[in-house]
């Protein structure tokens, strides 16, 4: 059965308030949500009716899509999935699905090769290669670094949502290093991915806040405030993280210039996948090559400097050597002096 746009918009926020379990939904609160998405992905602002939101569950529930969505109403007044691990977006991909996608992948193709569009190469590789597997219904012939248990990713469309929309969130949130869990209004500007993990940078509202860069796997609910948003006038968001390796940045800060030795077995690595745009080479000696970065320290610098284990050496700044030779002296310490056992069965 064909689907028009509109009603693929609906049906996919319908899916995402259901999966959002920290809510409750009424009829009424789906119907905003259509009508916002519909707003902010067609600019049509006449909003959906409640016939039409009714519609679409019964079409939800239905097999005509492939569907068949366990929607269930609870209390008379609140909508929800009854498996909680359901969502449409984990059914089998059907024949105008694989049309559609066929349709993107060759209109994609046209731009490899052009160096704004370079970011689309992976895009396109992953979107052929997926529709190469539903075809021939064999298995992927490209292996994408992925975690399947990362946490908060169902937060990267709601809150790309407020900063485009330029609207203050409501966060609960908790850090690796609280004993609980805060909520504090925030206006968010940029997403921020690295090494599959995701972050958003933003204003925190409390009183003489710094900018703040949030892990979405700490973040346990997010919620519209009416407290004004308050917008970006102090920093280039293009830029932003330019100068550090990570995300772990605070204002003020300022970079230093990073040199390190490595030998010449592990050298090919740094040198075909640099540690940061701005390394360079330095010198070369017939045990290994020396070359500087120039970042902001922080813990993720330490954690990749310190991942080369002893093919690599850091030369400077003092500071610098100074902390990582505390690091390994801890190091060395968890070997020397405690023993944990291990015992099978």
């Amino acid at each position: 059965m064909p689907v028009n746009r509109n009603a693929l918009i609906r049906y996919r926020t319908i899916d995402s308030c259901l999966q959002n379990r920290r809510r409750k939904w009424t009829l009424d609160d789906l119907i905003d949500a259509c009508s916002d998405a519909i707003y902010e992905y067609q600019g049509i602002n006449t909003g959906v009716s409640r016939r039409t939101i009714q519609a679409d569950i019964e079409m939800m529930r239905s097999n005509k899509l492939g569907y068949e969505a366990p929607i269930i109403v609870v209390d008379k007044k609140y909508y929800t999935y009854e498996d909680k691990n359901y969502s449409i977006t984990n059914i089998p991909l059907n024949q105008q699905d694989m049309q559609v996608l066929s349709e993107v992948s060759d209109l994609l193709k046209q731009f490899k090769g052009f160096n704004h569009f370079s970011d689309l190469n992976e895009m396109v590789i992953k979107l052929e290669d997926k529709i190469y597997t539903q075809k021939t219904h064999s298995v992927p012939v490209v292996d994408f670094e992925k975690n399947d248990n990362l946490k908060g990713l169902e937060w990267i469309e709601v809150i790309r949502k407020f900063i485009v929309a330029k609207k203050t969130m409501c966060v609960t949130y908790q850090s690796f290093k609280a004993r609980e869990a805060s909520t504090f209004c925030f206006s968010p500007y940029l997403l921020k991915e690295y090494r599959n993990r995701w972050f958003v940078l933003g204003l925190s509202h409390q009183r003489h806040a710094p900018l703040l860069t949030l892990a979405l796997d700490r973040i346990q609910d997010i919620t519209a405030h009416e407290d004004e948003y308050r917008e970006n006038t102090t920093i280039d968001l293009a830029t932003y993280y330019n100068d550090v390796l990570g995300v772990t940045k605070s204002p003020g800060q300022r970079d230093v210039e990073v040199v390190f030795w490595i030998d010449n077995k592990n050298a090919p690595y740094v040198i075909t996948k640099p540690l940061h745009h701005t390394q360079k080479q330095l010198s070369e000696d017939a045990d290994g090559i020396i070359f500087s970065i120039r970042v902001i320290p922080n813990f993720e610098l330490e954690r990749e400097l310190l991942g080369f284990g002893s093919k690599l050496k850091v030369l400077g700044p003092r500071i610098l050597v100074k902390q990582i030779k505390e690091q390994l002296r801890k190091t060395l310490e968890n070997y020397s002096l405690h023993t944990h056992v291990i015992t099978s069965e």
